[in-house]
């Protein structure tokens, strides 16, 4: 069912649900509960297409990833790594294409996020948990190297320590436990998820699309970067861009006019 104020973004046959609020926020929901979500060939290419259909879609101002049921993602798909001869390359495409969107992405981490699953979750810019949601990197389990990007993600977003603990000893995290290492920004109870997700997402909806994606691109440039002088010169061009869109005109315009007593008005 498409909820109230929401416009499904119809992909047929597909692994992944899409939908887009009026005031911009879209959610794309993992949709193979019957495979726990996990990662086959064709839900990766379901999520590049769900992507490539947000990119070109001028509403969009946010997205938040989930997965449906109690289980973000349950991994890899053992049928098809079973098969040594399997074609590795479309199954990364799904977490690359989340990673390269130009708008903020939020995944709402509402279960266990299992082995490459966790790729999906990783991608996004800022990721929020259910108290159930746990990160098990079971890559080693079953004897196979991890993929996808999931190292050079995780290490990221925790360290090489706490990476090599989850990925080489099999420490299992949970939802507190991602909080306490920095790999998610908050935790809150299962039935709030997507309460929390959506709060976060309208506060994105409701600022300027441009300037915000501009500000993503920025900060994503800026990562490589070790010298301080091209750090600022970088914020500079894009912070005298945003000077001159209507925007920051008009926004500062509504800031004087709070500002400035009446009787200097």
């Amino acid at each position: 069912m498409v909820k109230e104020g929401c416009i499904r973004m119809t992909l047929e046959q597909s692994l992944v649900d899409l939908q887009v609020r009026e005031d911009g926020v879209a959610t794309l929901t993992l949709d193979d509960a019957a495979r726990r979500n996990a990662v086959s060939r064709q839900m990766s290419l379901d999520v590049e297409a769900a992507c490539e259909r947000i990119e070109a879609d001028s509403r969009v101002k946010v997205v938040v990833v989930t997965g449906v049921g109690s289980v973000f993602s349950a991994g890899g798909d053992v049928d098809a790594l079973a098969n040594p001869d399997f074609d590795l390359a479309p199954l990364y495409r799904g977490f690359r294409a989340v990673h390269l969107l130009s708008v903020p992405t939020i995944a709402a981490i509402n279960g266990p996020a299992i082995g490459a699953g966790a790729n999906f979750a990783l991608a996004c810019d800022v990721r929020v948990a259910a108290r159930s949601a746990k990160f098990d990197a079971t890559f080693l389990d079953i004897a196979i190297h991890p993929g996808g990007g999931y190292l050079w993600r995780m290490n990221n977003a925790i360290g090489k320590q706490a990476t090599s603990a989850v990925v080489l000893m099999g420490e299992k995290l949970t939802a507190e436990r991602a909080l306490d290492l920095g790999l998610v920004w908050s935790v809150v109870d299962d039935a709030d998820l997507m309460g929390e997700a959506n709060r976060l997402a309208t506060r994105v909806a409701a600022r300027s699309p441009e300037v915000v994606r501009r500000t993503k691109a920025s900060l994503r440039a800026s990562i490589p970067l070790h010298d301080e002088r091209l750090a600022i010169d970088l914020e500079e061009i894009g912070q005298l861009w945003s000077m001159g869109r209507p925007a920051y005109r008009e926004a500062t315009a509504k800031l004087l006019a709070r500002l400035r007593p009446s009787s200097d008005r």
